[in-house]
């Protein structure tokens, strides 16, 4: 037996390798990040699932409400044609159908920000449909004379607004009843009839309703300030650069222009080689039109961004590449726009109130 007072030749620890030290720092590491990693899967999956959910129920909700107008417009048709009202309420019966038809538009306008495209596309063709059938009831009980809201027009006046299309396609915009009966390319503001001109129009402290800008040639127009809803009709080689409308945008009718402009609400139609530079709330409409070009929104006025607030376009929602042809129902991208390339966008368009 070894002496009580005799060292062990055991040692009564043994030091650690440092390279297993480090070792097990990385490795400590690595379980770190992995974890680290996982929870921000799970936080963003929880983040995924939670706007889903709202997207969904609004939605949802959307399609409730559009159904439910829906039906009662096609019941108060069918009543009609069944028992037609007597006859000098008739023409205030039809007039309700038609503010009923406009109302449920107004839905879809404000409620398509957030649908997807193909309910978009599937509630507008419903109210195409529901427009037609009042079209047709017209035709039935009102055979001898057009239905209007407008007062009696002479042939004169009948005459020229037949020759606007303009006019027809108003309705296509999303617009109240109280806007449609009272749009018309005679009596609306606007510039029209114009060749080689540039065109500048101060809005601010105003309060415009509708304005037109119809039959230009080589021209170059400038809002400055706030409209509540825009017509374009027949431009050629022209230029067109706006502050913030605070409705709805109709173009019919384009061609070699360039256009900058902001708005809840853009629709195009039977556009041919022009540029598009928006800031829009929801998605951009194309039909009948061929090689557009799209890019952001480019325009600078003093008391400009104050203005974009006001109408609640002062965020960028980057709609401007989202577009929608409705004449391409192709599961393939539409071959009729496109992206503007950054290296031939113009540069920000500033307007001043002294040009012109």
């Amino acid at each position: 037996m070894a002496d009580a007072d005799e060292p062990s030749s055991i040692p009564n620890s043994i030091p650690s390798d440092p390279s297993d030290a480090n070792l097990q720092k990385k490795h400590a590491s690595v379980i770190e990040r992995l974890a680290n990693r996982n929870q921000t899967r799970l936080e963003n999956s929880i983040t995924r699932r939670s706007e889903s959910d709202s997207s969904t129920s609004s939605t949802s909700s959307f399609l409730d409400r559009f159904s439910d107008s829906k039906r009662a417009i096609e019941s108060a048709l069918a009543q009609c044609r069944l028992t037609p009202p007597d006859p000098a309420q008739l023409r205030s019966h039809l007039d309700g159908i038609s503010t009923s038809i406009s109302d449920l538009e107004k839905l879809v306008a404000e409620s398509s920000y957030s649908l997807p495209s193909y309910e978009v596309r599937a509630s507008l063709k419903s109210i195409s449909e529901l427009k037609q059938a009042l079209d047709n009831l017209n035709s039935e009980l009102l055979p001898k004379k057009k239905f209007s809201f407008k007062n009696k027009a002479t042939k004169k006046d009948q005459k020229s607004e037949s020759k606007d299309p303009g006019l027809e396609n108003a309705d296509s915009m999303l617009m109240n009843k109280q806007q449609q009966a009272s749009y018309s390319a005679r009596d609306s503001p606007g510039i029209r009839d114009k060749d080689g001109e540039i065109l500048v129009k101060n809005f601010k402290g105003s309060d415009v309703g509708e304005f037109t800008i119809s039959g230009l040639s080589s021209c170059e127009v400038k809002l400055i300030g706030s409209v509540r809803a825009l017509f374009i009709h027949k431009l050629r080689n022209c230029k067109v650069y706006t502050g913030p409308v605070m409705g709805s945008i109709l173009i019919d009718d384009v061609e070699e222009c360039t256009f900058a402009m902001a708005s809840h609400q853009i629709r195009i139609h039977n556009a041919k080689k022009s540029d598009f530079y928006l800031r829009v709330r929801s998605r951009p409409i194309i039909e009948d039109s061929s090689s557009v070009r799209f890019a952001p929104y480019r325009v600078s006025y003093e008391g400009i961004e104050e203005d974009l607030t006001d109408a609640t376009l002062g965020v960028e929602t980057g709609n401007w590449e989202n577009v929608d042809d409705f004449r391409w129902l192709r599961a393939v991208p539409s071959p009729n726009w496109s992206i503007l390339p950054e290296d031939e966008r113009i540069d920000t368009i500033k307007i001043s109130p002294t040009e012109g």
